[in-house]
């Protein structure tokens, strides 16, 4: 997506705030969430309350923004939204969730992240676009960082269907920047996340069973952190913060970036993660995880110095060729 060269350096401090504040507002999710499901929520449930809590704010907003013109766009791409619900959303939460049932947390997490990997192999190989080393370089700097702040390796235990799931997650996860990459322009952010949210609710129906959910619930005081909040507004964060605005801003930033560099900054997602659930539950960081955070902040910032202000020339140097070339020199970083 090119832009004129005196807007781009807005274009891209603006493509990185938004991806940074996605990242945020996705991690504000687990520890809310964690207290509904302890009040009495299944995962399934919770997810699904999310899911489409945010479609039907979602779809009155498009409503009331873009009138008609939005179901316009519906019609006119489909195929791309029905992907979108199916795999971006129902396919990512799912498969995550049951990751994490059959796998330590840490490490389904860290499978899950495998996603922005997952993005840059897929451009290289299958649409055949350069990829900037320094998003190469920053996925790998911010995966070994994440591996510290989950501490993957506590409680670490194999299993087939866990292991499988995660890995899903994360071609789920992937399929998220590559579908909003390759959209472009053509759906606004708004109607994009109302119909793939919809799809989404409406696969996740049988699996989460909101009939038998206990819906007093959210009339409850639930704990959480050494105090009480109403379960309705620990719902409405996640739903409105976590979910609506999670998803339109990333939509925005993966516009204004690309999916390589945004899925690299979107690890800021877990530190942020761990930092909210420090503050609102008093869960305690380690020297380790603290260590973790620093070097997953390293890969981000690393791999958003591949945002150029204009359009990079097709002989730059800093992307890794597509077609075999005289040896690179040992500094240099390829992606096999």
């Amino acid at each position: 997506m090119a832009y004129p060269e005196t807007g781009a350096g807005r274009h891209r401090a603006g493509g990185l705030a938004l991806i940074i504040l996605s990242s945020v507002c996705f991690g504000g999710s687990g520890p809310f969430g964690k207290a509904l499901i302890e009040a009495g929520l299944s995962p399934l449930q919770a997810v699904w309350m999310r899911i489409a809590g945010a479609a039907a704010v979602l779809i009155v907003l498009s409503a009331a923004l873009r009138g008609r013109a939005a179901w316009t766009t519906v019609r006119a791409s489909l195929a791309p939204l029905a992907a979108y619900g199916v795999v971006a959303v129902a396919g990512c939460q799912g498969l995550y969730f049951l990751a994490a049932s059959r796998l330590p947390v840490g490490v389904a997490i860290l499978l899950e992240f495998c996603g922005p990997v997952l993005v840059l192999v897929w451009m290289r190989l299958v649409r055949r676009t350069p990829v900037r080393r320094s998003a190469a370089r920053g996925v790998a700097v911010a995966m070994v960082g994440l591996a510290l702040v989950v501490q993957v390796w506590q409680g670490l235990r194999l299993d087939a269907l866990g292991l499988a799931a995660g890995l899903g997650a994360a071609a789920c996860q992937a399929a998220y920047f590559l579908l909003l990459d390759r959209m472009g322009d053509a759906v606004d952010p708004l109607v994009t996340n109302a119909a793939g949210g919809f799809v989404a609710a409406v696969l996740l129906i049988l699996p989460a069973t909101p009939w038998a959910m206990p819906w007093h619930v959210l009339g409850d005081a639930v704990p959480i952190g050494g105090h009480t909040a109403p379960g309705w507004v620990l719902a409405a964060w996640i739903i409105g913060i976590s979910t609506v605005l999670a998803y339109v801003t990333g939509n925005i930033a993966v516009r204004l970036l690309s999916a390589q560099i945004a899925g690299a900054l979107s690890y800021t997602e877990a530190v942020a993660a761990t930092l909210i659930a420090w503050i609102v539950l008093g869960e305690h960081l380690t020297a380790v995880q603290l260590a973790g955070g620093a070097i997953v902040l390293t890969g981000a910032y690393l791999a958003q110095r591949s945002v150029t202000p204009s359009n990079p020339t097709p002989a730059a140097p800093d992307t890794l060729p597509l077609t075999p070339e005289p040896p690179i020199p040992a500094e240099s970083t390829t992606l096999t």
